[in-house]
C-alpha cells in the first residue's frame, strides 16, 4: 500500500526524491521470521518481534549496535543536564519523516504522551520512560527529557521507544498503523503493506538521510514452522532466516549454498510462577479439581520445581549445545550479571524433600502453559520440563498454544506456571527489574509483565537506589544484591539464555546480534 501525501508534503519531498533517484537500483530480498509482529503500531506491545520489524520504518532517539552498545539514531548526541535531573538529546539536523516533515521536540513529546493510552496493550512501553516527568524543546533541534530525580540510565532505557509525527501520536489508532495510514516514520524504509500474521513489505524511504540500503524492497514472511523455514532457505525462496533450529545447524554449515551466523544471546527463557493468589487457575488437586490453597506461594515448592529441572540436559539434548543454562535474568559475561549466581543444580532428591517439607509430598496437579511457535524448541522444552516435574511427584498437564493466543491470555493472568521469555540487551538490568520483578504499579511503569504477582519491598527499594545512583560501581553492587534476593524468592525460574542463529544464502552476509533482532540493515551483499 502506498500512502497519499498532501501537495505540501509532496513539494517537501521533491529534493529528497531527486537524491533517491541517484541511489543504486538495489535488489529485492525476502526474510523469513519465526514469529509475527503483534501489530504495526510501534507503541502497542513491548514485544521483540514487533520492535525489530517496526524499527525499519520508525526510529528511536538512540539505538544499540550488535553488541548492545548505545549508538546514535534520531539523536546525534546527548548529555545529562548539569543538575542531573534530565537529559538533552540533539536531533540529527537532517532527520525527516517519510512525508518530508522534520522530526521535532513536539513529535517526541506527543509520542511519549501516547504510551499510557494505547488501548488493549498486552505490555505497555511506559516501562522505558517511567523516569520521565516532562518533555521540552530546549532549542530548534534539541529535546529535553526532564526526570523524576537523577536518571543516569535514561539513554539505556529508551532504545525500544520509536517516534512518530505529533499529529499521528495524538490521533492515530492501532488500526491506523496496521492499515498503513499512520505508518510514517523516519527510518530507512517505509511501509508498503502489512498483512497481520503473514507478511510485511517495505521499500526504501526516499527521505532517509543516510546511505541507502542495497535492498530496494524487503519482504518479511512469517514462517513459524522450523522445518518449513529451513526448506524455504535451501530452495532459495527466502534469502535469510532467523531462529535456525539447533538440530539443523551442522547440516546447513555443510551446504555450499548457505552461510550460518551466530551470536551469544541476551534472551532469557524462564518460568514465571503464580506467587500471589490463594486460588490459581492452573493449580489442581490430584483428581484435577480446583484448590483453594496454592502451593506455588511457598518458596520451598518453587525451589523444588527449580531443582527438578535438568538445564544441562536441555542444553545438550534439546538445544544441541546452543543455549547457556541460567540462574539469573542476565547472561553471565553480558552486562553486569553476577558471576557467582549460577543455575540451580539438577537435584530431584532434594526437590522431593522440599516438597515433603512444605506439606506437598503427595504432589498436586499443575497446568504448564506456553507458546509452541515463539522460542527455539519451546514446545519440546515445555514437554521436557513437564517430565522433570512429574519425576518428583507433580502431575503436569502441558498446554501449548500459538503465541498470538498465549500472550494475550498471559496478560490476563490466565496461567499459574508458564514458559516465556524476556530480552534486554542493556548493560544494566533496569529494563529487566522494572517490568518483570518489581511490584506492579501502573503509574510508575512497574511490573508491566509481572503476571506472577511477585512483590518484595526490599527488591523495589534496591532498584530505586540503583536507578538514581551516579556511581556505576555502586549501581552494579545494588543490581547484584537485588538479583540475589529475587532469585532466592524464586518467583521466576530461569532456564537458559538462547544462542542466536541466522542463515543466509551464499553471497549475503549477516551481522549477528546479541539481541536476536533480524534486521535488513544487518544484511549485506558479500564483496
Amino acid at each position: 500500500m502506498r500512502l497519499r501525501l498532501p501537495t505540501a508534503a509532496l513539494a517537501a519531498l521533491l529534493p529528497i526524491a531527486a537524491a533517491a533517484q541517484q541511489a543504486p537500483p538495489g535488489r529485492e530480498v525476502t526474510i523469513a521470521l519465526g514469529a509475527p509482529p503483534a501489530s504495526f503500531d510501534p507503541h502497542f506491545f513491548a514485544h521483540a518481534p514487533s520492535f525489530m520489524v517496526q524499527q525499519h520504518v520508525f526510529e528511536p532517539l538512540v539505538w544499540r549496535d550488535e553488541k548492545g552498545r548505545t549508538i546514535p539514531a534520531l539523536a546525534e548526541r546527548w548529555e545529562m543536564l548539569p543538575d542531573g535531573l534530565g537529559w538533552d538529546f540533539h536531533l540529527h539536523p537532517e532527520a525527516r519523516f517519510s512525508d518530508g516533515q522534520p522530526v521535532t521536540a513536539a513529535d517526541i513529546a506527543a509520542t511519549i504522551a501516547r504510551l499510557p493510552d494505547v488501548p488493549n496493550s498486552p505490555g505497555r512501553l511506559t516501562i522505558y520512560v517511567n523516569r520521565v516527568r516532562a518533555v521540552e524543546a530546549a532549542g530548534p533541534r534539541t529535546v529535553r527529557l526532564l526526570t523524576h530525580g537523577p536518571a543516569p540510565l535514561l539513554p539505556e532505557d529508551i532504545p525500544p521507544l520509536m517516534f512518530v509525527p505529533e499529529r499521528i501520536a495524538r490521533s492515530a489508532t492501532t488500526q491506523d498503523f496496521n492499515a498503513g495510514r499512520a505508518a510514517i516514520g523516519s527510518g530507512r524504509f517505509r511501509l508498503v503493506s502489512y498483512t497481520q500474521g503473514e507478511r510485511v513489505v517495505l521499500e526504501r524511504n526516499p527521505a532517509w538521510r543516510g546511505e541507502p540500503s542495497p535492498f530496494s524492497r524487503v519482504t518479511f514472511r512469517i514462517i513459524a514452522n522450523d522445518s518449513a523455514r529451513v526448506a524455504a532457505l535451501r530452495a532459495g525462496d527466502v534469502q535469510l532466516i532467523e531462529i535456525v533450529p539447533p538440530r539443523d545447524v551442522a547440516m546447513l554449515e555443510r551446504d555450499p549454498n548457505i552461510a550460518v551466523w551466530r551470536s551469544p544471546g541476551t534472551r532469557l527463557i524462564y518460568i514465571p510462577l503464580d506467587v500471589s493468589r490463594d486460588t490459581s487457575p492452573g493449580v489442581l488437586d490430584l483428581e484435577g479439581r480446583p484448590m483453594d490453597r496454592n502451593p506455588l506461594k511457598d518458596v520451598r515448592v518453587r525451589r523444588a520445581l527449580s531443582l527438578a529441572i535438568d538445564r544441562e540436559g536441555i542444553r545438550r539434548q534439546i538445544m544441541e549445545g546452543q543455549s547457556v543454562p541460567a540462574g539469573q535474568m542476565q547472561a553471565i559475561g553480558l552486562g553486569v550479571a553476577d558471576p557467582e549466581l549460577g543455575p540451580d543444580p539438577y537435584d530431584p532428591a532434594r526437590a522431593r524433600a522440599l516438597l515433603a517439607e512444605a506439606g506437598w509430598g503427595q504432589g498436586f496437579t499443575l497446568v504448564f502453559a506456553g507458546p509452541n511457535d515463539r522460542y527455539v524448541n519451546d514446545d519440546r522444552i515445555l514437554q521436557a520440563i513437564a517430565g522433570f516435574w512429574q519425576r518428583i511427584g507433580i502431575r503436569v498437564r502441558v498446554d501449548a498454544m500459538p503465541s498470538n493466543v498465549f500472550f494475550p491470555r498471559s496478560a490476563q493472568r490466565a496461567f499459574s506456571a508458564s514458559l516465556t521469555g524476556w530480552q534486554s540487551s542493556a548493560f544494566e538490568p533496569n529494563n529487566i527489574f522494572a517490568p518483570v520483578l518489581l511490584t506492579q504499579n501502573r503509574e510508575r511503569g512497574w511490573g508491566t509483565v509481572n503476571r506472577h504477582g511477585y512483590s518484595n519491598p526490599a527488591v523495589d527499594a534496591l532498584y530505586e537506589r540503583a536507578v538514581v545512583s551516579m556511581d556505576q560501581q555502586e549501581r552494579i553492587r545494588l543490581w547484584r544484591e537485588a538479583m540475589r534476593l529475587a532469585m532466592a524468592d524464586a518467583p521466576v525460574l530461569p532456564v537458559h539464555h538462547q544462542v542466536n542463529i541466522w542463515a543466509t544464502r551464499r553471497g549475503l552476509t549477516y551481522v549477528a546480534r546479541s539481541d536476536e533482532y533480524t534486521l535488513a540493515m544487518s544484511l549485506g551483499v558479500a564483496p
